[in-house]
């Protein structure tokens, strides 16, 4: 199964986390049950830096690979990885059957500089994108059609490609020295073999559409999706902020600091990112990426406010009876 941007309705994806615990490893099942039900195209698992989350990671991808209808698509990370490790890693993916992956450089542990050593063998996503491709291309050089009515014999046909998305960063990577330094890496992914790009969020739609058009101006012809959070609660914008090195987002930021109660910050954070959801959608966005937090309603909320769902899905009539 590869990954399709191009069929209507608008597209939809999710991004979610391994469980910390075996505790939550139900509810994380349910949340996924309920985000398969609206059919996105894919949904993604995170993957700790130095392999923390590793095994869960794997453990999740192939719970959706054989539960649900929905394509998995694995994260993985220069940050903790040599290049033999990278190589035994994409192995172990590509045999539990995931073809799709985001390649992402990482961010170094927390107390390391640019100059410490903590890459590994790989220095950056375009060189993780290549060894992906590579990987896939020595485990299944080609593959083999039996010819009907011929006994034995057997027609050779290219291999199938494994689908690569990459991050994007519509207001700059916080380590960039200069403006168009992460179009300049963007075109390094897209030249090594991505297919597709994430961005990091954003909180106008004005930073993704001006991005877009400036990678395109530059050469990037993959698409580019938009990667949308909800921020519900001052608390959570705080530390994304804190994470990301984003511009503080004065009218959000208000917004929630003056509503006294977490169902109103909630409805705050839907609604901002329902907004944000439909003016990249009319402004040409391929698609809608949604960061679950592994919590189904809100996302589904902030579809269903940008006119994106316009039904109730069949888990949640199930609920109401």
């Amino acid at each position: 199964m590869s990954i399709d941007l191009s069929t209507p309705p608008v597209p939809i994806s999710f991004e979610v986390y391994p469980p910390r615990s075996d505790a939550g490893v139900a509810a994380l099942h349910e949340t996924i049950r309920h985000l398969a039900s609206v059919d996105p195209r894919f949904i993604s698992v995170t993957y700790g830096a130095g392999g923390s989350t590793g095994g869960r990671s794997l453990e999740l991808l192939t719970h959706i690979l054989r539960e649900t209808h929905v394509e998995p698509l694995a994260h993985l990370t220069c940050v903790g990885n040599t290049y033999a490790g990278a190589n035994t890693l994409i192995r172990e993916f590509l045999d539990a059957g995931i073809t799709s992956f985001l390649a992402l450089r990482g961010d170094p542990p927390a107390g390391a500089s640019e100059d410490d050593a903590f890459l590994g063998d790989l220095g950056s996503a375009a060189e993780l994108v290549q060894l992906i491709d590579r990987v896939q291309a020595e485990r299944e050089p080609y593959t083999e059609a039996l010819i009907p009515g011929v006994p034995g014999a057997v027609r050779v046909e290219k291999r199938a490609r494994v689908d690569i998305a990459v991050a994007a960063f519509p207001n700059g990577h916080p380590r960039s020295r200069h403006a168009f330094e992460d179009i300049d890496a963007l075109l390094a992914k897209q030249a090594a073999g991505a297919t597709l790009a994430i961005t990091q969020l954003f909180f106008h739609a004005d930073d993704y559409l001006a991005f877009v058009a400036r990678s395109r101006e530059a050469g990037v012809t993959i698409p580019i999706l938009p990667g949308i959070m909800p921020i519900t609660s001052g608390a959570r914008l705080r530390r994304v902020l804190e994470l990301t090195g984003e511009a503080l987002p004065a009218d959000l930021a208000i917004a929630l600091d003056v509503e006294p109660t977490v169902e109103g910050q909630r409805d705050i954070g839907i609604a901002h990112a329902a907004r944000l959801a439909g003016e990249v959608v009319d402004g040409g966005a391929p698609g809608i990426h949604l960061y679950a937090f592994n919590n189904h309603d809100t996302v589904l909320a902030v579809l269903r406010e940008a006119g994106v769902l316009t039904t109730t899905t069949h888990l949640e009539k199930e609920a109401v009876r």
